[in-house]
C-alpha cells in the first residue's frame, strides 16, 4: 500500500471535513470575483452630474468634477464630446474607452468613473391618477412606470391605464414620446406585457395618464 505523510493526510482531513452546502443550496462558483453591484450597474448618468472620469495610467487625461453638460455630454481631453446621459457607469466606460481606441490615442485604454456629485432626479407625474406630482427618482436603483404609478397612488378608476404616455427629451433636444399599457400588468389582466409595464423612466421624464373614453 502506497504510504502518505502524515501532512498529506491532515490536508486531505481538512478538504472532506468542510460541510456540504444544504439541499437545493448551489456551490458558490471560486472564482474569487464579487457578485455585480447592481447600484453600480442600474444607475444611469443624467445631465449636471458631476463625474469624475480616470484613465489608468495617464495622469493628463485624468479629470475630476467634470459636470454633464446640458446637452448630454462630457468633453474630455483628445476625444472630445462624449454623450453620457441615458448611460450606466458600466457603459458609459465602455464608450469612452472606444472613442480612444478608435481616435488612436490609445491602444488599450482602462477608463473608470465614479460619481462625485448627483443631479436632482424627477419624474412628473399627471393626469388621471390619485397623487399628481413630481416625484424624486433614487439614484441609486432603476425605476419602471409602475413603480411611479404606484408611488402616485395608482389609477384613477376613469383612467385611461393602457395608453399611459411618457415624454422624454432626447440628447439632441427633441421629445420623444412613448406610449405604454401599465393597467393590465397592474390589474393582472390577461395578456398584460411585463416590459411594457415595467419601462424603465429616466429623470425629467413626463408620465400622463389619460382619462378612459366611454
Amino acid at each position: 500500500m502506497r504510504q502518505y505523510p502524515f501532512r498529506h493526510l491532515f490536508a486531505l482531513v481538512l478538504v472532506f471535513a468542510q460541510p456540504l452546502p444544504a439541499s437545493g443550496e448551489s456551490i458558490p462558483a471560486a472564482t474569487g470575483k464579487k457578485q455585480d453591484d447592481k447600484k453600480y450597474i442600474s444607475c444611469s448618468i443624467t445631465r449636471f452630474d458631476r463625474l469624475n472620469v480616470a484613465v489608468f495610467d495617464e495622469p493628463e487625461l485624468t479629470v475630476g468634477g467634470k459636470r454633464v453638460e446640458a446637452t448630454g455630454n462630457i468633453s474630455l481631453t483628445l476625444i472630445g464630446e462624449i454623450p453620457v446621459v441615458g448611460l450606466t457607469i458600466l457603459e458609459a466606460q465602455a464608450a469612452i474607452e472606444m472613442a480612444y481606441r478608435e481616435g488612436r490615442f490609445l491602444r488599450n485604454p482602462r477608463v473608470t468613473i465614479t460619481i462625485d456629485e448627483y443631479a436632482s432626479r424627477t419624474v412628473i407625474v399627471s393626469g388621471k391618477i390619485n397623487a399628481p406630482g413630481r416625484y424624486e427618482m433614487p439614484h441609486d436603483t432603476a425605476w419602471t412606470l409602475k413603480d411611479f404609478i404606484i408611488k402616485a397612488g395608482g389609477l384613477q378608476e376613469t383612467a385611461r391605464g393602457t395608453r399611459v404616455r411618457i415624454t422624454r427629451m432626447m440628447p439632441d433636444g427633441s421629445l420623444k414620446v412613448f406610449e405604454k399599457d401599465v393597467e393590465s400588468l397592474i390589474r393582472a389582466k390577461s395578456g398584460a406585457s411585463r416590459a411594457e409595464a415595467e419601462f424603465k423612466l429616466e429623470p425629467d421624464d413626463t408620465v400622463y395618464v389619460p382619462e378612459r373614453i366611454f
